[in-house]
């Protein structure tokens, strides 16, 4: 399965062997509009090419699907821009489908559900969908499968 989320389009489109199963509006971080996430705190969703790394049926937000942000090419930039320190860097490439969600970075990046009220980009960072399709892509995702997400 593989999943592509359009910031642009506030769109998530999920596949599983090529054959769309999902596609659905969502809502992002409350900075979203201002470029990918950089920083712990900056409300914004990242970009790139991330897995799913952790699954939470119990989610706060009804169930979650954690992403591997910050990935490498994240923990290069953040290196590059002077967020982060050598052994900062070191952490993260270590383990690329494990995040280390405790960094300058930010992390806990999700896919999760939305409580009723909620409206317009409300997230810290992550990606929410509608309850009901969140129970349908968590269904079907698994560790390891690929998330893009662009601009």
């Amino acid at each position: 399965m593989d999943i592509l989320i359009e910031k642009s389009r506030r769109l998530l489109t999920a596949r599983d062997q090529g054959v769309i199963f999902l596609r659905v509006h969502v809502r992002l971080g409350f900075g979203a509009n201002d470029g990918p996430k950089l920083r712990e705190g900056d409300g914004r969703t990242p970009e790139g090419n991330y897995v799913i790394s952790s699954r939470n049926p119990a989610s706060r937000f009804f169930r979650s699907l954690g992403l591997s942000y910050p990935n490498p090419q994240d923990a290069l930039r953040g290196l590059q821009a002077g967020r982060i320190d050598e052994s900062v860097y070191r952490r993260i490439v270590s383990s690329p489908s494990r995040p280390a969600w405790d960094t300058p970075l930010g992390g806990f990046v999700m896919i999760h559900g939305t409580p009723p009220t909620r409206r317009g980009d409300w997230t810290h960072g992550c990606i929410a969908l509608e309850n009901e399709a969140m129970a349908m892509l968590f269904r079907r995702a698994r560790l390891g499968d690929a998330v893009r997400i662009l601009p």
